[in-house]
C-alpha cells in the first residue's frame, strides 16, 4: 500500500483555521471597537445636545427672574400708590367734617357755657371750658348726646369757684371728652345691626 504523509495537510489546516480564528477575532475586535467609538460618539453628543438645552434654560430662567423681579418692583409701586390713593380718598371724604364738627359744636353749646380751648386727636377730642352753672354743663352733654357729629361725652373734671369780678355769681371750669362722629359710619352701624 502507498504511504500518503496527511501530516503537512493537517498542518497546513490548522494554520489556515488559526490564521482564520486570529482574522475572526481581530474582525471582532474591529468591530467591538467601532461599535464603541460610535456610541461613546453618540452619548458625548447627547451629552453635548443635553448640556446645550441645560444652558438654554439657564439663561431663560435669568430672564424670568428679572421679569419676576421687576413684577415684584411694580407691585410693591401699586401697593404705594392703592395707600396714596387710599389716603387722598380719605381726605376727600373728611375734609367736610372738620365744618359740621365746627358748625356742630356752635349748635350744641347752650347759652352760659364757654369754651377756651378745643384740641383734636385722631377722633377723640378734648374741650375746656367755662359754665355759669354745673346745669349748664349738663344741658352741653345732652346736646352732645344727641348730636349726629359728636358723640360718647366725658365728663373729666368741673370745678365750681367764685367769679373774681362779681363775688355772688359762681362758675364752672370743665374739660369733657368726645368723640367726632361721621353720619357715615353710624349710618353703616345702624345698617349693619
Amino acid at each position: 500500500m502507498a504511504r500518503i504523509n496527511l501530516l503537512p495537510w493537517r498542518a497546513e489546516l490548522r494554520k489556515q483555521q488559526q490564521q482564520d480564528f486570529i482574522a475572526v477575532i481581530g474582525f471582532g475586535i474591529a468591530l467591538t471597537l467601532g461599535l464603541m467609538l460610535l456610541l461613546h460618539l453618540n452619548m458625548n453628543s447627547r451629552v453635548e445636545y443635553q448640556s446645550e438645552r441645560n444652558r438654554y434654560l439657564e439663561s431663560e430662567i435669568v430672564i424670568l427672574e428679572k421679569k419676576i423681579k421687576e413684577i415684584q418692583e411694580l407691585e410693591v409701586k401699586k401697593k404705594r400708590l392703592l395707600a396714596k390713593m387710599e389716603v387722598i380718598q380719605e381726605l376727600q371724604t373728611s375734609r367736610p367734617e372738620i365744618v359740621h364738627l365746627f358748625d356742630e359744636l356752635g349748635r350744641t353749646i347752650p347759652e352760659g357755657v364757654y369754651l377756651s380751648d378745643l384740641t383734636q386727636a385722631d377722633k377723640n377730642l378734648t374741650v375746656n371750658g367755662m359754665a355759669q352753672s354745673n346745669a349748664r354743663v349738663s344741658a352741653y352733654m345732652r346736646n352732645l348726646e344727641s348730636s349726629a357729629w359728636l358723640k360718647d361725652p366725658i365728663l373729666n373734671i368741673i370745678e365750681t369757684r367764685l367769679d373774681t369780678k362779681d363775688k355772688k355769681e359762681r362758675q364752672s371750669k370743665f374739660t369733657l371728652q368726645m368723640k367726632q362722629s361721621t353720619e357715615r359710619t353710624d349710618a353703616k352701624k345702624k345698617g349693619a345691626s
